[in-house]
């Protein structure tokens, strides 16, 4: 089985960074964990990934003039190391349009919350401040307009009475940390892809679960 090389790209701590490496250990996995790449080179995310053995690289946005300096310098070091596809991974820079155009229908991000709702940022808060009861969180791939792509995978979690930001977002945390290598694990398998800036799935899946809540 040929394996994707995937670039991890981390600003902190690397939870999900974590759980995509720990994934990608099996033999049957599709993609291969080749590069933890960082912005901040005090990243705590940049010795996990040597502690797992995998090759890490700091880039420090600060070290360049411009985001387009930046943006030159991480696309090089991909493309050097072979790199195929990019995870995001609490990577805390936008962006520029031509990068991500670069890396069109190769780059994916997870977001917690239930896209196309609350885009952007502090979407834990602005949830219980709209009164849901299901939040969650969303693998999709990365166009220019922020947290917009098209949606691979998501998973909802109740929301409950008492619930504070924190509360939710450990209980989100946990949902991501198993989404993530799942997306990822289908579309490096081509079992989700991107047709007419959808994703379309090979397989079918069981239509007849739901989450209630309040239950």
């Amino acid at each position: 089985m040929s394996r994707r090389r995937v670039a991890i790209l981390i600003s902190g701590r690397g939870s999900n960074m974590a759980s995509l490496i720990e994934a990608a250990r099996a033999p049957d996995y599709p993609a291969e964990i080749a590069l933890v790449l960082s912005n901040r080179p005090d990243a705590e995310g940049l010795e996990r990934a040597r502690a797992a053995g995998i090759e890490t690289l700091a880039i420090d946005h600060k070290a360049h003039a411009t985001r387009e300096s930046f943006e030159q310098a991480l696309d090089s070091a991909l493309r050097e190391r072979g790199i195929e596809f990019i995870c995001l991974a609490g990577f805390m820079r936008v962006l520029t349009d031509w990068f991500v155009e670069s890396w069109a229908g190769r780059m994916i991000n997870i977001h917690p919350s239930l896209l196309p709702l609350f885009r952007g940022i502090h979407t834990h808060r602005r949830a219980l401040e709209e009164g849901v009861l299901v939040h969650g969180c969303t693998v999709h791939f990365v166009v220019p307009e922020l947290d917009a792509g098209p949606i691979v995978a998501q998973a909802a979690v109740p929301v409950v009475p008492g619930d504070t930001e924190e509360s939710l977002a450990k209980r989100i945390l946990v949902q991501e940390h198993l989404l993530y290598p799942k997306a990822l694990g289908l579309i490096c398998s081509g079992r989700a892809r991107l047709k007419a800036g959808r994703v379309v799935f090979s397989e079918g899946w069981d239509a007849g679960g739901a989450l209630h809540s309040p239950h």
